[in-house]
């Protein structure tokens, strides 16, 4: 503290242990910086922040937060008719690795901005960088956009601010990520605080250990390069006739490539970074609902019964399929893998933190004595059951999903139950 010259710190949390090939520790400076900031770190050094993925393509000035003069700074010195930008309300092109974030994020990215330039100054003795003090100062700087299981992060750029919790960008910049936009949910991490505090050190030394990092950067998106679902994207700005014709006959979409302009053509006349069209106008991009509901629900029992009640409502859904897809594909492998983990769990000593793979013959603790307790237990094993269950009876799903339900009951009453009471918690008694 006294060489950081901070007075005082009111909290610090570090981890258990390290599991790194080498237990490399990070320097307990950027710990204590990134704590005054109130920040939480992942496991590879870095500071990050989640939001839904939402693909974008063109956008009005007045929807992001972000003046016309900053924006003509930036590049977007024309609109989509070639006109010269000088309205908020004109619509522009989105570039390619182009970004614009929740109003959360920016706000929390200021505090990543400004832990960054306090660990420049008082760690590596440099100047500071961001010295910003609002999330509009954020406009311009830039991110690294990263998902879940992969390792390859995607650079962009902040360009403006929604209401909504979500990350607009280039549904090229998505694909890029190996995203589709389906519900996914990634992240952005502040380019310079992966530059400074990311390491390959850091990473857990198992299985999936090195996923979820950005161990490579793709600093500019090659379109033949990305998925090619994003290929297949249209690109006008209405459809023609025949295409509602062949959508009212039931056409398969491959059989209407001829009449269609897709990305894939314009890649071949070299136009796919530009130019591309949309086919309805909204008055704001952020008129939809501004958290997803998967957020606002606090129960998975709740957000299931809603996916279903939606699933009921819709006529091109099967709810019955529905259903048994989100059995077999979430529920059943859920309820197996945990059933296999109780069976293979280790035992661990809550007073030394001392894990045994089995129990010791004298009943206890080898190192104090103390009792010891379980690490896979019994409500996070069979949680999904009744669920399951209710789900089953409820749409009619076919009897071998059925039949596998009706094992895995047995096997749960026969490690747990056998005679004993039902675990239950406190909301059964409200």
């Amino acid at each position: 503290l006294r060489e950081l010259q901070i007075s005082s710190l009111k909290e610090l949390k570090g981890v258990k242990e390290h599991m790194s090939a080498r237990r490399t520790p990070e320097p307990l400076e950027k710990g204590i910086i990134r704590a005054i900031f109130s920040l939480n770190v992942f496991k590879d050094g870095t500071v990050r922040y989640d939001m839904t993925d939402l693909p974008l393509t063109h956008f009005r000035p007045s929807e992001i937060g972000v003046s016309v003069e900053r924006l003509r700074e930036l590049g977007y010195t024309h609109d989509i008719r070639g006109e010269e930008l000088r309205d908020e309300n004109q619509i522009v092109e989105l570039k390619v690795q182009d970004v614009i974030i929740s109003e959360s994020a920016g706000d929390y990215l200021v505090r990543v901005a400004q832990m960054v330039d306090e660990l420049l100054e008082r760690y590596y003795g440099l100047p500071r960088y961001y010295n910003v003090r609002t999330r509009n100062d954020l406009v311009g700087h830039l991110i690294i956009g990263l998902a879940p299981h992969t390792s390859a992060g995607v650079l962009g750029r902040i360009i403006g601010f929604t209401k909504a919790s979500v990350g607009y960008a280039h549904p090229y910049f998505h694909a890029a990520k190996r995203r589709n936009c389906d519900g996914d949910e990634d992240c952005v991490i502040l380019l310079l605080d992966a530059l400074l505090n990311f390491s390959r050190e850091y990473l857990p030394d198992k299985r999936g250990g090195f996923m979820d990092a950005p161990l490579v950067l793709t600093t500019r998106i090659i379109v033949s390069e990305v998925d090619g679902e994003v290929h297949n994207m249209d690109t006008m700005f209405s459809y023609p006739l025949e295409f509602y014709m062949a959508a009212e006959s039931g056409k398969m979409p491959k059989e209407i490539l001829e009449i269609m302009e897709t990305v894939s053509k314009r890649m071949e006349r070299g136009e796919e970074y530009s130019g591309l069209g949309y086919t309805h106008e909204t008055s704001s991009i952020s008129l939809g609902p501004l958290r997803s509901s998967y957020k606002t629900l606090d129960t998975m029992s709740e957000k299931i019964e809603k996916q279903l009640e939606l699933a009921r409502r819709i006529r091109a859904v099967d709810e019955r399929d529905v259903a048994e897809r989100l059995l077999i594909s979430h529920f059943l492998p859920d309820l197996i893998g945990n059933l296999r983990q109780f069976s293979k769990q280790s035992l661990r000593c809550p007073i030394c933190n001392t894990k045994y793979r089995r129990p010791p013959l004298k009943g206890c603790c080898l190192k104090c004595g103390s009792k010891l307790t379980l690490t896979v237990h019994e409500g996070s094993v069979s949680k999904y059951y009744d669920i399951s269950l209710k789900i089953a009876d409820e749409f009619e799903v076919s009897e071998y999903t059925k039949q596998r339900l009706r094992l895995i009951g047995d096997e749960l009453e026969a490690m747990f139950r056998n005679g004993r009471t039902k675990q239950v918690d406190l909301t059964s008694f409200i």
